[in-house]
């Protein structure tokens, strides 16, 4: 057997577990693919945004819709807003980095539409600066979170804080929450 074996089925164990506990959220996420489903369905966006590996799931989770999760169909408007790396840096450079998800909000979303913000801390500066913008212009906010209270917690409409304390098992929970979020949306709106 490999020296790593336990390691491995260890952190099997515990996503396993992490998973049964995140059933407790289902009425929450529930409300939450209603929010993203009823703005789909009016002609509204999804923006998504986050730092490092938030930020990737936040680009997957926008492919997801405005590619296809699991059926052919027309594109849905999912937007990462981690994915333009001149208006990243040139935002950051000139305003600085709190600003990079907030000023691209203030240039193209609308009212109704919503924003999904994925920070492990949930007080990640410039997640919780486009959560101040989007409420302001009349979006929906939902933020994934880590299970401890947070500046998103606080500020969100639906605050999604999945049941762990640790960086990567929230992470991996984010993407499970993201994937039932983009699969519920796309089995109403299509």
């Amino acid at each position: 057997m490999s020296a790593h074996a336990k390691d491995i089925t260890d952190a099997i164990a515990a996503n396993i577990a992490n998973l049964e506990k995140l059933k407790a959220l289902t009425p929450d996420v529930a409300r939450a693919a209603d929010i993203v489903i009823a703005a789909l369905k009016a002609g509204n966006a999804i923006y998504f945004c986050g730092n490092g590996g938030s930020a990737a799931d936040a680009q997957h989770l926008a492919a997801e819709l405005s590619g296809r999760f699991l059926k052919n169909r027309r594109p849905l408007p999912g937007v990462s807003l981690t994915t333009n790396s001149s208006a990243l840096t040139a935002i950051g450079n000139d305003f600085g980095y709190d600003e990079v998800f907030s000023r691209q909000l203030e240039g193209v979303a609308r009212e109704g539409d919503v924003l999904v913000s994925l920070s492990t801390s949930g007080n990640s500066a410039n997640v919780v600066k486009a959560v101040d913008v989007a409420r302001a212009q009349g979006m929906k906010t939902i933020a994934l979170t880590g299970e401890r209270d947070s500046v998103l917690s606080a500020k969100c409409d639906i605050c999604l804080k999945v049941p762990s304390a640790a960086t990567p098992r929230i992470q991996e929970m984010h993407i499970v929450v993201g994937h039932i979020l983009c699969e519920l949306a796309e089995n109403a709106v299509t």
